[in-house]
């Protein structure tokens, strides 16, 4: 990840009190790199969190409930386009206490009931503190999105300290996933006029990806071993 394009942003304006002078650059850079380090380092702890019970879990059930985990850290451009979004200088210290999605892990499951598994699997975590949930399956986005998004913050032991370190954790099942992939390359397509009906074709389209992940999983409820975490 290249620090030096929010710091090339940050020098743009006065009004975010960056400083100019090359030391002082590369001190902001410096602590910029560090702090990526943090986020880093709390994905990989979550990561490992997750792989572990996954594991466990398909030794008892032979099965497993995650499909797949991926993460990622924004882009400094995109941290920097946020904060200036949301009415705040562009610094080191806003970073850290005004955006909680700076590091992310995305987990899809193969049923509508894993995804709330694996969400109760971070409720017994003791490192793990929930700050916030937003259950967009129960209650989809307009646009027909769901997923299930929780932000965390996980006690990362470092050789002299130990930090809370916030991370977006978005987890959804395969259909899901799917859909909300295509969406984006839908919407996200350059020098391009939407046509107006489009919105509404996604949305319907959603709708039967869910009803197919509910047909889904009932079937899945007719098979031996098969266990259900719906309830």
């Amino acid at each position: 990840m290249n620090s030096e394009l929010i710091l090339k942003q940050t020098a743009k304006d006065n009004h975010y009190n960056m400083p100019a002078e090359p030391s002082q650059m590369i001190n902001v850079a410096l602590q910029f790199q560090q702090l990526l380090m943090l986020y880093e380092s709390a994905i990989k702890q979550l990561k490992t969190k997750f792989e572990i019970l996954e594991d466990e879990f398909e030794s008892k059930h032979e099965r497993k409930p995650i499909n797949n985990i991926s993460s990622r850290i924004k882009e400094p451009m995109s941290i920097a386009e946020k904060l200036q979004r949301k009415g705040f200088a562009i610094t080191i210290d806003n970073m850290v206490t005004k955006l909680y999605d700076i590091a992310g892990i995305r987990i899809t499951c193969p049923f509508i009931s894993d995804v709330y598994h694996v969400y109760r699997m971070l409720l017994n975590q003791d490192d793990v503190e929930i700050i916030e949930l937003k259950d967009y399956i129960k209650n989809p986005k307009k646009s027909g999105y769901r997923s299930l998004h929780v932000i965390v913050k996980v006690r990362v032991s470092f050789s002299d300290e130990k930090r809370d370190i916030p991370v977006e954790i978005q987890i959804r099942t395969i259909a899901m996933d799917f859909w909300a992939a295509l969406e984006h390359q839908i919407h996200y397509k350059k020098d391009y006029k939407m046509p107006p009906d489009v919105d509404e074709e996604l949305k319907q389209i959603a709708d039967t990806i869910s009803q197919t992940d509910e047909r889904m999983e009932k079937l899945a409820k007719n098979l031996p071993d098969f266990i259900d975490y719906s309830n």
